[in-house]
């Protein structure tokens, strides 16, 4: 048999392979000539400029999956173009620019340790995308795979079924220690971080440091709430107390974390990275225009049409969807009734259990309906063809975050502030915790497990077939990572943790034991999630990030409605309302009053809290200074030699003999 290459060799010794592309077994050699050709052509003639060649030569098996990867100076030009900051030889951090490489720390001729394989893969990931068609009316082989000007190439391979898949190759050596230091072992510490950003890039790293910070930041709640639990189950005049610190909570702990994840983020070189001229997603598509700022050419889209198909299409769409949330809320709270009147006629341990079904049934409910509203909203956000992958995920998450929240917490609003039942509130925000947290853990936890349980038994029969002792062939890890799932994204993982922290915030005055569930579920969530990104998905490609991005906002939107609701939740206390037996009005007044002077406490702490440390504004501030002193003596060189430029010539139209032999 022939020996195939192993992960640190190819052909050609230089070159070192970091993205995998597997096209479908159908595709025509003219349509993988084609690929190929743009892919390794220059940056000029529109191709990506990259090193691209089969994963085996002669092999009819691996005929449809190629290598790509790229020479030290297109890296080193790619990390230029994306604007990737690494750290200057000063210690500060600094947009690398190629002219002033030698400057940079670590950097060596042979660019062993600049550059981390996840930045290598963003930068292939980065010139893939952004292959376009030109003048092509089709992709050649395939007639009906329609190409016009400025249309993904990618995007077109993937939609047509000419590709299955692209992915990032893992480095198996460097797994194997990540895997060893995040989940191998048990204890109580810190997450390594920096490792997990190294390896999986900023976006993944900053939701692990976000899952951490936000599992010890429940703790004080969770001790707060044992002993109120236990001393003060039935006595819901004792919440008052409870709800006061919750307002304070909430409030901290998105404030700290906001300098905790800036002093992170300019560490890893991400809080100066300039997103200003951020390219078009792949899926965006439009006529061949140019960039009116940068000049390049890119697709152009109405914006008028955009807008029309958000306001006339996705809008309703959003809104019938709410109106069907509140239309099974109705339905659920029809059978709290048939369980009390069932319980109610028998009295006994059955009737006493079929309380908890009607609550039981909704949350199932409600998690499945959030999940078929995720897949259509997906679909409709696509459909309106947003320019940039920011507006995108910004439009899909508005209208996740609006139908979840109305489908998870509109029955608990209208328990507390209609049927003014705090045993009921108890009762349904308890089911609907743990019930949401049960089905997360199977599909998080257990069903990942099975998934490795799956994966490691392939691995022992390719190992078998192909007679492999010791470490994998590049062949045999291409081959069994192309099998593995493929990573979604952070999205429904900060989805949870915002309805999670929606639970706590809101109503766990009522139900102390709602912070200790949530840790409870945080800690396994660590361990299952590294399990997964470590062990059962392929590879995601590295990201850069500055912080969580819009879900900042979300976690501080509910926040405020925390305070709306805890502090009406005080004023309904019967300890409160015997203070104002005699008018109810100016009860109402003072509830306002306190509300808005709470909400102006916010407020104020937010903007008198820097979002960054001191230490980190004023390196941002030398930052700047320095970039402007430096435009400033280039400016002046230009014009001194501007200057000398034109006074040379005017010497030589007043005295031309004298540069006649010159």
């Amino acid at each position: 048999m022939k020996r195939s290459l192993s992960l640190q060799e190819a052909a050609d010794p230089n070159f070192r392979p970091l993205v995998v592309i597997e096209l479908a077994k159908d595709a025509k050699e003219e349509t993988k000539e084609w690929l190929i050709r743009r892919i390794m052509d220059k940056k000029r003639d529109g191709g990506a400029q990259l090193l691209i060649k089969p994963l085996q030569e002669n092999e009819a098996d691996h005929g449809n999956i190629y290598l790509v990867g790229a020479s030290k100076l297109r890296l080193l030009l790619g990390a230029e173009a994306v604007g990737l900051v690494k750290e200057y030889h000063d210690g500060s951090m600094r947009t690398f620019t190629f002219t002033n490489r030698k400057d940079f720390k670590d950097f060596s001729d042979d660019q062993a340790n600049f550059l981390t394989m996840a930045e290598c893969q963003y930068i292939v990931k980065h010139e893939l995308e952004n292959l376009r068609a030109k003048d092509e009316k089709f992709i050649p082989g395939s007639q009906q795979s329609r190409l016009y000007p400025g249309k993904s190439i990618l995007r077109r391979l993937l939609t047509s079924g000419l590709m299955v898949q692209t992915f990032p190759l893992h480095d198996a050596e460097h797994l194997k220690r990540l895997g060893h230091t995040w989940y191998g072992t048990v204890r109580l510490g810190y997450q390594p971080l920096d490792d997990i950003r190294c390896y999986f890039g900023e976006t993944i790293a900053l939701y692990f440091a976000f899952l951490e910070y936000f599992t010890f930041a429940l703790i004080p709640m969770a001790i707060i709430g044992i002993p109120y639990y236990l001393f003060a189950w039935e006595d819901y005049d004792k919440y008052v107390l409870f709800a006061s610190f919750n307002l304070l909570w909430s409030t901290a702990i998105l404030e700290v974390w906001k300098r905790f994840c800036a002093g992170m983020a300019y560490r890893w070189g991400t809080l100066m990275m300039k997103r200003e001229f951020e390219e078009p997603r792949p899926a965006f598509h439009g006529v061949l225009g140019s960039n009116p700022v940068t000049g390049r050419e890119e697709p152009v889209y109405s914006s008028l049409k955009r807008q029309l198909r958000i306001y006339l299409v996705s809008v309703p769409f959003v809104c019938l969807c709410l109106y069907l949330s509140l239309y099974v809320m109705m339905i659920y709270f029809d059978l709290e009734l048939w369980a009390l009147a069932f319980h109610q006629e028998h009295q006994s341990e059955m009737s006493n259990l079929m309380l908890f079904v009607p609550s039981i049934i909704y949350a199932i409910v409600i998690e499945i309906m959030n999940r078929l509203y995720r897949y259509a909203v997906e679909f409709l956000t696509s459909w309106e063809n947003h320019r940039l992958e920011s507006s995108y995920q910004n439009h899909l998450i508005l209208k996740v975050l609006v139908f979840n929240f109305l489908n998870c917490f509109a029955s608990l609003f209208y328990i507390a502030f209609v049927l003014h039942d705090m045993k009921l509130l108890r009762q349904s925000l308890a089911t609907l915790l743990i019930t949401s947290q049960i089905l997360n853990q199977f599909m998080e936890a257990l069903l990942p497990f099975w998934l490795q349980k799956r994966h490691y038994k392939k691995l022992k029969r390719t190992m078998k077939y192909l007679k492999v002792d010791g470490d994998l062939s590049l062949v045999q890890q291409v081959s069994l990572e192309k099998e593995m799932g493929t990573y979604v994204g952070t999205f429904d993982d900060y989805l949870e943790l915002f309805l999670q922290f929606g639970y706590v915030s809101l109503f766990s005055c009522v139900y102390p034991l709602a912070a200790i569930f949530a840790v409870l579920n945080n800690v396994t969530e660590l361990y299952s999630d590294a399990l997964k990104m470590c062990r059962v998905f392929k590879r995601p490609f590295a990201e850069p990030s500055a912080s969580i991005g819009v879900w900042q906002l979300a976690f501080e939107t509910m926040s405020v409605i925390s305070v709306v609701t805890n502090c009406a939740l005080i004023g309904m206390s019967p300890q409160v309302n015997s203070l104002f037996q005699d008018s109810k009005t100016d009860l109402i007044l003072i509830v306002v009053a306190v509300e808005h002077a709470l909400l102006a406490m916010k407020f104020i702490m937010a903007f008198v809290i820097p979002d960054h440390p001191y230490e980190i504004r004023m390196k941002l501030a030398r930052m700047e200074f320095e970039s402007l002193e430096a435009l400033k003596q280039k400016q002046d060189y230009c014009t001194t030699k501007g200057y000398l430029k034109f006074w040379k010539m005017l010497k030589a139209i007043l005295f031309p003999d004298a540069f006649k032999y010159k």
